[in-house]
Order: structure tokens, then sequence, then C-alpha cells
């Protein structure tokens, strides 16, 4: 069992899935079994609800997080905070470090993920980092004519992510204006894009499985590279859940 919270609380309200339905169906073909994890749940309830999952993802938004929790100043270009979203994935990371669960984070849950870590992050990648290559406009309507920009990614050796791409560079898709500046603790940045943007980060330390990336794999349909994330992401809830079975 996956727990997949929603993208945003208006999604919510009115059921707009198309965009948490591509997270749906990358954690079905690789195996899992993903829910919903509500945004409007009392702390107590999502506490309760936690324990029922084998592992997370935390899905990409079209929000921002908000810099009052790593002590910036908002940038004029950060905007649609979403309180409860930044609650729950901060309850999930919680539950998810207390019990040893895997964690995928993606995009905008890659954010999250560094800033619960204590992490800090460029609120706006061309207003910040003149000079940055473009990283794609921020959440693509699902009926968009013009696909996600794409650019390389340089992974570290030895590093999770060079070992499922089968080398040292792959090419990624790319929608987002913001991006890790300072990683959280015990994170160890192990992509970047060519201008020095971080792309991808992973937990090193204590054993637990957790993995952050700036682009949008579940949008990268067929990619092989992408496939082996989360079939390595749901072999290791499958390893960890029969661990805590014996």
């Amino acid at each position: 069992m996956v727990g997949i919270p929603w993208r945003t609380t208006c999604e919510e309200e009115v059921g707009e899935r198309r965009k948490l339905d591509y997270y749906f169906r990358s954690v079905r073909e690789a195996g899992g079994e993903p829910r919903e994890i509500s945004l409007r749940q009392s702390e107590k309830e999502l506490d309760h609800r936690l324990g029922d999952f084998d592992g997370f993802v935390l899905p990409g938004s079209p929000t921002d997080v908000d810099p009052v929790v790593y002590g910036a100043v908002r940038h004029s270009k950060t905007k649609n905070l979403d309180a409860n979203r930044e609650r729950t994935d901060y309850a999930i990371l919680k539950h998810a470090t207390a019990t040893g669960k895997p964690v995928l984070g993606i995009c905008f849950g890659c954010q999250s993920l560094n800033v619960y870590l204590k992490g800090t992050l460029v609120q706006d990648i061309p207003a910040e980092k003149p000079g940055s290559e473009q990283h794609g406009a921020t959440d693509l309507t699902p009926d968009a004519a013009k696909g996600d920009l794409a650019h390389e990614a340089m992974f570290a050796a030895g590093s999770r992510l060079a070992k499922l791409a089968g080398r040292t560079t792959a090419r990624i898709n790319s929608s987002h204006h913001q991006s890790i500046e300072k990683p959280g603790e015990g994170l160890r940045v192990t992509a970047t894009a060519p201008d020095g943007v971080i792309e991808g980060v992973e937990r090193s330390g204590d054993g637990n499985w957790i993995v952050g990336v700036q682009w949008h794999p579940e949008r990268m349909v067929g990619n092989a590279f992408s496939e082996r994330l989360f079939g390595e992401f749901l072999q290791q809830v499958r390893e960890r859940s029969t661990e805590v079975a014996k």
C-alpha cells in the first residue's frame, strides 16, 4: 500500500485528479497499490491513517513551499501556498523517517522533503540564478499542446540514481521554477543540471530509502530510467514490509 497525498487542497475539494492519476499509474505499473491521502484530515486522523501504508510518494504541485518554514523572506515569485499540503507532507515524513518506510519525493515533494530536513530553497530560479537554463513552466495542464522542456542531468558516481540510469547522465523533463538551495540534513546531492541546479537528492547514513527528484518521472511514460526508479521504490517498499511482518 502506497500513500499519495492529494496535490492541492483545491484539487481534492473539486475532485480534479488528472495529474494525481499519473502517479497512481506509475505506482500500479511497478506493482504497488496506491491510495489517496486527504489533505483535510485532523492531525489525529492523519497520524492514525499513516500507519496503513508501507511507503509514500510525495507528488508535485502547482503551489510553493512557504519560505517562513525555512527562515526566508517571501520572494514576489513565491505564490499559491497550501498549508494543508505542507502539513500533510511533514506528517508523512515524520512518520516515514521514524518507521523506516520508503519515500519518493517528486518536484514539490522533493522540495518539501528538503525543507522538512532543514534545507532551503531557491524561490525563483530565473530571478535568483541569472544565466541558468530554462527549467520549464510550473505544472503544465494535462491537455497542454506543448510538453515539458527537457535537459541533461548529471548523477553522482555510485548514487542510486546513477545505478538506475545505468550511466552518469540522462535526459530528464523539467517543469519547475524553484529548486533546492542548501540540502537538508542527511541529504546527499546526487543529480544536477548542467547549470548547477540541484535535480536529485538521496538520504544517506541511516539505511532508510528516501529519494527526491526535481523532475517528473511519472510523466515520462515508457522511459526505462523512470520505470526503474518507480520499480526500485516499490522493491524497497516490499522488502521493508516483509521485514516488519517477520
